[in-house]
């Protein structure tokens, strides 16, 4: 079995399990409480495995994450992405369309499908047209009826900083404007994750990165949150050594780049840009308390 396939298969066996209420407190106390444990269960997996970087498994931990914590927000499996499961990207109303087919044909449907057999269907990554160019975009919810809700660049960075993280910045100035062109009402988002040693290798490159990543979410009009994560563990560039395991701290990243409030600013920009009949499971856990209304579809 190629190490991709053991990788997806780690992956989702670790996001299969009870999705738990993010939220916790009342009013305007309320805030939302990250699952760190299996971020850092993910964050493993590449390592156990040894994969380097060159396979972009490693940052696909960090999508598997975000996606599965949108999830535990209240938002549908199906329309998020990477989902779950193969192809990890499929239109929720395909999925709808072989639900209501009669067992068979939907087992045989869905074989296809999952094995690529059936052109532009389902698909590994997300592109979404921008106003002057294509991007593939890490983490994505959408539907057909509304297009991309969500959108989040996800960007992993393990060894020494170099110029080249520093250009991936001035990137994302550019991959902002095009996709928020386009799409004014989507939630868009930036994530960082950094591995502690970072900050002791190279200290000052690690700190100014970390005030970019800042200053990008506070521009107007561009992201409407960023994030820095920064993991540790012992062992080498892709490996773990036996009986350790990846820890997610947050020092010395500021409060305005925390992942808990980077999600609870993601939630809150799709809630907030659509009516109460949409999203009602993510807007009942939002709030705490049941609401009145169906949810549209």
């Amino acid at each position: 079995m190629p190490a991709s396939e053991d990788a997806w298969g780690e992956f989702d066996r670790i996001v299969d399990r009870e999705l738990t209420d993010p939220w916790t407190g009342s009013g305007d106390a309320r805030r939302y409480v990250p699952d760190v444990e299996t971020f850092a269960e993910l964050l493993e997996v590449p390592l156990q495995l040894e994969l380097s970087h060159t396979t972009g498994l490693p940052a696909k931990a960090v999508d598997v994450w975000l996606s599965y914590e949108l999830r535990r927000a209240g938002f549908g499996a199906d329309e998020v992405w990477p989902r779950p499961r193969a192809p990890r990207v499929l239109p929720r109303e395909v999925t709808q369309l072989l639900e209501g087919l009669p067992r068979t044909l939907r087992e045989q449907v869905a074989s296809r499908i999952a094995s690529n057999s059936v052109p532009k269907v389902g698909s590994s990554d997300a592109k979404i047209l921008g106003r002057a160019y294509e991007k593939q975009v890490d983490v994505v919810m959408a539907r057909w009826s509304r297009g991309p809700e969500l959108l989040v660049s996800t960007k992993r960075m393990d060894r020494s900083l170099s110029n080249n993280a520093f250009n991936r910045i001035e990137e994302s100035y550019g991959d902002a404007h095009n996709l928020r062109g386009r799409h004014p009402l989507a939630a868009l988002g930036y994530v960082m994750v950094l591995r502690s040693s970072v900050f002791d290798t190279s200290a000052k490159p690690a700190l100014r990165l970390v005030d970019l990543i800042a200053r990008l979410g506070a521009e107007t009009g561009l992201y409407d949150a960023t994030s820095v994560v920064v993991a540790s563990w012992n062992g080498g560039e892709i490996d773990i050594d036996a009986g350790e395991h990846v820890s997610i701290g947050s020092d010395p990243v500021p409060a305005e780049l925390a992942v808990d409030r980077f999600l609870m600013r993601m939630v809150d920009a799709v809630l907030d840009r659509t009516p109460v009949t949409a999203h009602v499971r993510a807007r009942e856990l939002r709030r705490g308390e049941e609401l009145v209304v169906d949810d549209a579809d």
